[in-house]
Order: C-alpha cells, then structure tokens, then sequence
C-alpha cells in the first residue's frame, strides 16, 4: 500500500517521477502515481477524488483553491513549460520561423499530432483555439492524429504515424527517434506554468509537504532545465 498519492499532469511527468522515486528511497515512502491530462484530473478531484499532492496548471490549481480543495499555504510553482513543434528524426524539418510560415507548414503536412482537446489536456485546448485563430481548423483536423496526451503525441511522430506534432517540449524530450525543431513562433508563443499543492484531504499532509520541498529544492534546478522546463522556483 502506498504512503502517498500524487495526481500530475503529463508535462511535468519526467521530473515529478525522477525527483519523487529519488525521494521514496531517501524517505522510504512509496508513491502512487497518477498521470493524465490536466483537464481530467481537475474533474476527477472536484468530483470527490482524494490525493496527497496535485500538480496541474497554475489555473487549474486556483480553480480547485478556489473550491476549497487546497490546502491553504501550500500552492507553489514548479516550472514553466513552452509549446514545441517536433518531427520524426531524420525528416525534414519544415520553416516554422514566422507565424505565416508555420501555418503554411501546418497545411503541407501530411498529418499533424496533437492532444486530443476533450481529453483535457492542456496543450490541445490551446492548439484547438490557435487552428481557429489562424483560420485552418477544418484543413487541419481533416488530417488531425488526435491523442491523449503530449507523450502519445511525441511517440506518434517517432513512430512515423504523423508527419508534424505539437507539444509541451517537456513531453518530446524523453522521446527517442525525433527532434524539436523549435517553438511556436512570435504571437503564437505559448508557455505554461505547473504548480503543486497539498489537497485539503491529504491523508498525509506533512510527507506531502516534504515531496513538494524536494520536488523544488534549488539543487534541482539544472535538471528541471534539462527536461524543457524552467524552474519557477
């Protein structure tokens, strides 16, 4: 039986599983983990679910905080994520370097991955809105290999299932076979910030408290660079 539950989004997965199992072994508790699109576990928490610490989007934090369903004092942000755009390694890598250009490269491509909106995935609700925006919604989603999350995004362009993707960069970097060829070009630029806190329900308040100090110790810093996200602490 775990001594923690932990709730996160897909976007900090890399660093929240590789500093939590650093943890369990210094501190001898064992970790739950649940990994899913922001959006879903928003829902799952505000329809009863309990866990220890949860780590969403800023906004999904203050949403819940907003409810009651945080503890009071403990919100932090953990580090900022930005929107990339990926190809299979070794395929050509298409000019994204304007606006104009990106939309033209998003029109080419045979096929573009990209979250699933209604999973509730943070990344998908934004690239949703940016297709709108830029007036190709429906010449895209013709071609759309829609998924659950950001990685199952990255691991459909390795695989070859879809030609371009988009994604946190933080969810393409642990995938092998593909390469970020940069990120969303001038207005389109989009980055967000993941935060966790203790829910009011914890059943283990002060040994969530104690991951969230080693999810943001200092030390860490480099390490959450590395993994494409900013450390916001």
């Amino acid at each position: 039986m775990s001594d923690l539950k932990v709730l996160s989004a897909g976007a900090v997965k890399s660093m929240v599983a590789a500093l939590g199992a650093e943890y369990e072994r210094a501190s001898g508790t064992k970790i739950d983990y649940v990994f899913n699109t922001a959006g879903s576990l928003r829902q799952r928490i505000e329809e009863g679910e309990t866990s220890d610490l949860v780590v969403l989007s800023e906004s999904l934090i203050a949403a819940l905080d907003k409810r009651g369903l945080i503890a009071p004092g403990t919100i932090t942000d953990l580090g900022r994520t930005v929107t990339g755009v990926i190809v299979r390694e070794g395929a050509p890598a298409p000019d994204i370097s304007t606006p104009a250009a990106f939309k033209q490269a998003l029109l080419d491509a045979r096929s573009v991955a990209y979250t699933d909106p209604k999973a509730g995935g943070s990344g998908g609700i934004m690239f949703v809105g940016l297709l709108d925006r830029l007036g190709i919604a429906d010449e895209v989603n013709k071609k759309a290999v829609l998924c659950k999350g950001g990685f199952d995004v990255s691991e459909a362009v390795a695989a070859g299932r879809a030609e371009l993707g988009t994604t946190f960069v933080s969810e393409a970097l642990p995938v092998k076979g593909l390469n970020v060829i940069g990120t969303l070009p001038g207005d389109l630029h989009y980055t967000n910030t993941y935060t966790a806190a203790v829910h009011v329900r914890s059943a283990a308040p002060d040994r969530a408290k104690a991951l969230l100090k080693a999810l943001t110790d200092p030390a860490t810093r480099p390490r959450w660079d590395a993994a494409g996200l900013e450390p916001a602490f």
